[in-house]
């Protein structure tokens, strides 16, 4: 069974791995103060910590289908409670949006009848915005609707009162990222241009 295999782990990382960082764990034990809000996509593929090469208590992290944040306060929950959260209590100083190549959302997306019989997932994807249906969507198409998909998203995060007020005071910035599996680049959004290029190396 795959929780054995998880069991496992556990073992590790409590003979293995929490030993050599004793010190970061024990200081985390005592409060956090990350430096982004991390929001990106319940896919299985995607690892925030292994993206960014962060360490724990750097991201704090919100996983969601699609990494859809819903206008406020259309959808008050879990993901309108992180945001807020994030922002308003942790002060987190950047939020990043990431989305990422052959995210299956996008595709139910271009055709929802296939989820119209589960209920949550029918209703997720009203904030996934599609420009008609594509009955034979390619990698390419399947992108583009991934990057505005992010850029949607950004828009929508803009009116959670939490961030609106933190934007207004010039204490947090906002950016959209997407992540290419295969190739394992990441491309970012500029709001100068409307477009996605390559993340610079720092």
């Amino acid at each position: 069974m795959a929780v054995e295999k998880f069991h496992g782990g556990v073992s590790r990382f409590q003979k293995d791995v929490y030993p050599k960082h004793r010190d970061l764990f024990e200081r985390l034990a005592l409060g956090q103060r990350p430096d982004a809000l991390f929001i990106t996509c319940a896919d299985s593929r995607i690892d925030p910590n292994l993206l960014t090469q962060s360490k724990p208590g750097e991201l704090f992290i919100c996983r969601v289908i699609g990494n859809i944040v819903p206008p406020y306060p259309g959808a008050i929950g879990g993901v309108s409670a992180t945001i807020e959260y994030a922002a308003a209590v942790l002060r987190v100083p950047e939020i990043i949006v990431c989305g990422h190549t052959d995210c299956g959302v996008m595709k139910v997306a271009l055709h929802p009848e296939a989820v119209r019989k589960y209920q949550s997932i029918a209703a997720w994807l009203r904030y996934v915005r599609v420009d008609g249906r594509d009955p034979h969507p390619t990698p390419e198409s399947l992108l583009a609707l991934a990057e505005r998909n992010v850029v949607a998203q950004l828009e929508n995060l803009r009116t959670h009162p939490s961030v609106a007020a933190r934007l207004k005071e010039e204490s947090l910035e906002l950016h959209g990222w997407v992540y290419h599996i295969g190739s394992g680049v990441v491309t970012a959004y500029h709001e100068a241009s409307g477009k996605f290029s390559a993340l610079e190396a720092m």
